[in-house]
């Protein structure tokens, strides 16, 4: 069994900071793009950073800047460092993986079971 699995949200006053942090486990023979997706209410999943194995990033125009996207050393591990919080980056953020199962080699498009990122004014 492949999984993701996020740590770090929580409650932070605009102008802050946090750090995400997404572990993949499990049978992964290897891992394209990782990426951070966030859902606010009422609104549909957004896509806010990828990034590469290569280490190739890609920002959503309302982060970039703001945010930065790093990969682990071992490939499988990806952080998202926010900084200068606004109440608007308050939504639910979730680990995206893009990666080959070891066992049959099946590409799998995987999502973590979110971190709460609320912002207050």
């Amino acid at each position: 069994q492949v999984q993701l699995v996020e740590s770090g949200g929580g409650l932070v006053q605009a102008g802050g900071s946090l750090r995400l942090s997404c572990v993949a486990s499990g049978s992964i023979f290897s891992i394209n793009t990782m990426g951070w997706y966030r859902q606010a209410p009422g609104k549909q999943r957004e896509l806010v950073a990828a990034i590469t194995s290569g280490g190739t990033t890609n920002y959503s125009g309302s982060v970039k800047g703001r945010f930065t996207i790093l990969r682990g050393n071992a490939k499988n591990m990806v952080y998202l460092q926010m900084y200068s919080l606004k109440p608007e980056d308050t939504a639910v953020y979730y680990c995206n993986a893009d990666l080959f199962r070891s066992s049959d080699y099946t590409r799998l498009n995987l999502f973590g079971q979110g971190t709460q990122v609320t912002v207050s004014s």
